[in-house]
């Protein structure tokens, strides 16, 4: 079927005009008569099939041309940010000539441009669940002024536990037989129905093909591979395939951002998305690669729904995901809107238990690739370490590749507790030494950089300093011991030569002093000496312990004083004799 062939406005077939579209795909050409008669639709079709232009044709015409839809907006309710920004810019693309306005509402950004837009009337509004609620509950957003719903990707949303927030969206709008409703989804599950059941008038079901079984159109290879030897498979497969665009995808964060390290290390210039990115750069990064200023992207299954981008040469599973959908999520960046595709999978030790589940999910088995000599390439990072704290282009500017991201991944890569023993020997030997290193993290023979100085001048350095050095660690000085005095049984002379010595040549001793060297049995300098007063009995302490008690014979006259003195004042008051 023709665009031509739709009777849509004359404004939007000259924007489908110029965007190059001339045929409709299955899913417009059934969604899209339906939903200009205004009828509820629910489909189930692929991504990539050209679900986003079949509910933004048919809205752009109702909300200019149909009385019942002139004073009301259109709301596009999306699972992640980047799907948003996507509908959001072909939206603009095909209303380009339109009078009517969209922008996109997501979290992780400022208020200021969103509440501007809503009180300039915005009439197509794209964004997540979460920010949609909260614009609403701080009165921003008029849900009551919705008159077209979609909800897209509505699998997805459900998956992410939003089917609540969708629920809540759908109870603040108006009734459901004053709007229209539409819901996409690769497979309509039961709480996909349930809403469909609660919230829409009974909806038209259009099934196009399932997601999961369309993959005929992608050429697939497995390859069963030892762990370490993954990162060389890849490269092997890389420069083999020599694609233009590759999107490769990890289970975890940490191994998304390790390895986009290792590929910029073999020349491959690489970005990463992780779902800690701040938004900005995700944004930045996936714009990038729309546009073939970036050629290789690193991702987790944060970018394996919704992200569209055109002529995809090749898809590549570093670690076999968990859930077998998620395999075909992934593959599915490839091969879109009718184009072929490839898409190659690396069955590790760690992650080959789910391969049985995903092949059961296509029906049919993976081809298995033989593993051909010279595959597996060279990789320069082998053995060389990564600092997942900041990794980016190695000596280069990090600003595109380092993220917030989720410290329970990186435990085992920054935690010390966590290092090798052979790690902790080599790093005292450096300490020691000043020899290179020749352990990674990981316990592989990564060589480090020693210290800036050599190990002689290292050994110089503690000679000046006066410390001795063993097996690295400074040794302590043993004290030098004071000359000993005159001892007793020392000769006068000897004596006074001592303390001249000691006080200088001109001491001149007194006769007390003289007389006491003189006298047999007292040692060197007791002249010097004051005798050692003992304290008195009353002062000294108890042999339990206790604080001594002061002398009583004192402390009496002062307690006899002060009565006196009080039965004194009792006379003068009373009056009367002692």
């Amino acid at each position: 079927m023709k665009f031509d062939e739709l009777h849509l406005d004359g404004a939007i077939l000259e924007a489908v005009d110029r965007a190059g579209f001339d045929s409709c795909t299955p899913v417009q050409a059934r969604s899209i008569p339906e939903v200009l008669a205004e009828h509820d639709v629910m489909v189930q079709s692929q991504t990539g099939t050209g679900k986003t232009a079949a509910f933004l044709l048919p809205t752009f015409h109702l909300l200019l041309h149909t009385a019942r839809f002139t004073d009301k907006s259109a709301l596009v309710v999306a699972p992640t940010r980047e799907l948003a920004v996507q509908i959001k810019d072909e939206a603009d693309l095909l209303g380009e000539r339109l009078p009517l306005e969209s922008e996109v509402f997501y979290g992780g950004v400022g208020y200021q441009r969103q509440h501007e837009a809503l009180a300039d009337g915005v009439r197509v509004m794209v964004g997540t669940p979460g920010r949609l609620l909260d614009l609403n509950q701080t009165q921003h957003l008029d849900l009551r002024s919705v008159g077209i719903v979609v909800i897209d990707e509505a699998d997805r949303l459900f998956d992410m536990g939003f089917y609540p927030d969708i629920r809540k969206l759908l109870r603040r709008m108006r009734p459901r037989e004053e709007r229209l409703n539409m819901l996409f989804s690769a497979t309509l599950s039961t709480k996909a129905r349930n809403i469909a059941w609660e919230h829409m008038n009974d909806p038209v079901e259009i099934e196009i093909e399932p997601e999961n079984i369309t993959v005929d159109a992608i050429s697939q290879t497995l390859y069963h591979v030892a762990g370490e030897d993954k990162t060389a498979l890849l490269l092997g497969v890389l420069a083999r395939e020599n694609p233009k665009s590759a999107i490769v995808f990890t289970n975890t964060k940490r191994m998304a951002e390790e390895l986009a390290q290792r590929l910029e290390y073999n020349g491959y210039p690489s970005e990463f998305i992780i779902g800690d990115l701040p938004q900005k750069k995700r944004l930045a990064i996936i714009k990038r690669l729309k546009a073939g200023e970036s050629e290789f992207l690193v991702a987790t299954d944060v970018a394996a729904r919704g992200l569209h981008i055109d002529n995809l040469e090749l898809v590549v599973n570093y670690d076999l995901p968990e859930d077998p959908e998620a395999y075909v999520h992934r593959i599915g960046r490839t091969a879109r809107a009718g184009e072929s595709g490839r898409a190659v999978a690396l069955a590790c030790p760690r992650y080959v238990y789910g391969l049985e589940a995903i092949e059961t999910l296509l029906g049919r088995k993976i081809p298995v690739g033989e593993l051909e000599d010279g595959l597996l390439a060279a990789d320069a990072s082998r053995g060389r370490y990564i600092d997942r704290s900041a990794v980016g282009p190695p000596g280069g500017d990090r600003s595109r590749t380092t993220g917030g991201r989720s410290r329970r991944d990186d435990r085992s890569a920054s935690s010390p507790r966590r290092s090798s023993q052979r790690e902790r020997v080599d790093r005292a030997r450096v300490r020691r030494e000043g020899e290179p290193s020749t352990a990674g993290r990981d316990g592989s023979s990564a060589r480090r950089p020693g210290p800036t100085h050599a190990p002689e001048q290292h050994g110089r350095a503690a000679a000046r300093s006066g410390a001795k050095r063993v097996a690295g660690r400074p040794q302590k000085r043993k004290p030098v011991a004071d000359v000993a005095g005159p001892s007793a049984g020392d000769s006068l002379e000897k004596r006074l030569a001592y303390y001249r010595r000691k006080y200088g040549e001109d001491f001149q001793p007194t006769d007390e002093m003289l007389a006491s060297m003189s006298t047999p049995g007292r040692s060197a300098g007791a002249a010097e000496r004051k005798p050692r007063r003992r304290p008195a009995r009353g002062a000294a302490e108890s042999k339990r312990g206790s604080k001594a008690r002061p002398d009583t014979a004192v402390q009496r006259p002062k307690r006899d004083e002060k009565r006196t003195g009080i039965w004194a004042r009792l006379r003068r008051i009373f009056g009367g004799t002692e």
